[in-house]
């Protein structure tokens, strides 16, 4: 069997399906966006070369491309600072052996398989006029009937209560995984210089993690800067485009006013747009990997 799994050949045979696949539906697709973002193109008629009109257009003429750009940064900054530390809160305390821990592992994970159609239905209704959220404030003495999704002050606000809520559980479930896989062995040693508890965490706990956690926070990242599903169910970008995100501009150019030039471009700036900050998370968590592998 080690000769067999040896033998590059047959490593080939095994690896080069999986890789046609990705090739062909992923890296061609991501070349053809970034060549149709050259033309000035409908998706239908002729194509005309304009070279980088599309991204100057983007930068310099697009009034709502800056507003989206900021809503996702938004989003991703409060999906690193609420969303990952709550999970990681949450895996920790699972993992500590409570009980009914496989129970409340499952139920935290339950709003990660539930389509995001539904949650968005779900969210929509609570902030409602006449929803959840109202009736909350009510009990405290703030009755109003605001609908928060239809004020432009508080409708992209709405919409990361969700976005940061559903995926909660996902980076729990792998935070979890990661702290179940450190040795024991690590927290005895530790028990005998006296460090347990909160100290026992941030010593052994969070160092031997910093893999794992750099990998959470390339997923809410890049997770964030490409959102699209639950802000278009709830808003479709509105009102008045101040819950637009780079994705439902995309969505606009592409489907609703056939530019499909300059929805390439757009499409192919959140590519490069993840690609830039999946670099630079890879270069901050370097250094604490390095140290985890000194522990």
């Amino acid at each position: 069997m080690n000769r067999v799994l040896g033998n590059k050949a047959v490593i080939a045979v095994f690896v080069l399906p999986a890789l046609a696949l990705f090739v062909l539906l992923e890296v061609v697709p991501l070349f053809a966006t970034g060549y149709y973002s050259l033309f000035d193109y409908n998706g239908i008629g002729s194509r005309t070369w304009i070279g980088l009109q599309n991204y100057i257009n983007l930068f310099l003429k697009d009034q709502y491309f800056f507003r989206a750009l900021g809503n996702s940064f938004i989003l991703a900054g409060a999906s690193v600072l609420i969303q990952l530390p709550l999970s990681l809160i949450l895996a920790m305390v699972l993992a500590s052996g409570v009980r009914g821990e496989q129970a409340f592992r499952n139920i935290y994970f339950l709003p990660v398989i539930i389509s995001s159609m539904v949650i968005g239905q779900l969210w929509m209704r609570i902030f409602n006029s006449d929803g959840m959220f109202n009736a909350l404030l009510g009990v405290f003495g703030n009755n109003n009937h605001t609908a928060w999704l239809a004020q432009a002050s508080t409708a992209f606000l709405c919409t990361i209560v969700p976005a940061v809520w559903q995926y909660i559980g996902h980076h729990m479930l792998i935070l979890y995984a990661g702290i179940k896989s450190i040795p024991n062995d690590y927290y005895e040693a530790a028990k005998i210089d006296g460090a347990t508890g909160p100290r026992a965490a941030i010593h052994i706990t969070l160092p031997l993690l910093m893999p794992v956690i750099k990998m959470c926070v390339v997923f809410a990242l890049v997770g964030s800067l490409r959102s699209f599903d639950l802000v278009y169910i709830m808003t479709k970008g509105g009102p008045s485009h101040a819950s637009e995100l780079p994705a439902t501009l995309m969505y606009s150019s592409l489907f609703e006013r056939g530019q499909y030039g300059y929805g390439s471009a757009e499409a192919f700036f959140i590519v490069l747009e993840c690609l830039i900050f999946t670099f630079i998370v890879n270069r901050v968590f370097r250094k604490y990997e390095e140290n985890a592998s000194m522990v």
